[in-house]
């Protein structure tokens, strides 16, 4: 089990509090499908991806980026067992969908970018870190399944 600290539950609830779910899920997975383009292959069906402006105007990517920073809001109201809370969705992951478990972590790393560019000067280390401790352990119950 994960231990948090007041400062680490209370920065996370801030930071979903605060976020817009539609554009920061949008820019989050649209930088991800720009900057590595090996993980479009799990989005065929999306259609037009054949460039940053493609990306970045397909509704699709749009709306999954939504589900994407929707499912994280779970693991924001289930802080004290997020492995429980994503079990099915760790299986789909990697049972049905067969996603590299890698691409949750490049896919934190863009969503930290984005999240920090939003925050500004209010992106301090402390909050760096516990933003980073959180999508950790979202990955690491999403990756349970693939051990």
């Amino acid at each position: 089990m994960v231990e948090w600290t007041e400062f680490e539950r209370a920065t996370i609830q801030d930071i979903f509090s605060k976020m817009d779910y539609e554009s920061v899920g949008h820019n989050a997975l649209t930088r991800c499908l720009v900057v590595y383009p090996w993980t479009q292959r799990y989005f065929a069906k999306f259609g037009n991806l054949y460039n940053a402006a493609a990306i970045a105007g397909n509704p699709l990517v749009a709306a999954h980026g939504a589900v994407v920073l929707r499912g994280l809001d779970k693991a924001v109201k289930n802080m004290d067992n997020i492995k429980a809370a994503y079990a099915e969705l760790s299986v789909l992951h990697s049972e049905k969908l067969h996603v590299d478990p890698d691409n949750f972590r490049l896919l934190a790393d863009c969503l930290t970018i984005v999240v920090a560019a939003r925050l500004g000067s209010g992106f301090t280390p402390d909050v760096q870190a516990a933003f980073q401790k959180f999508l950790a352990v979202v990955i690491s119950a999403l990756t349970k399944q693939y051990h």
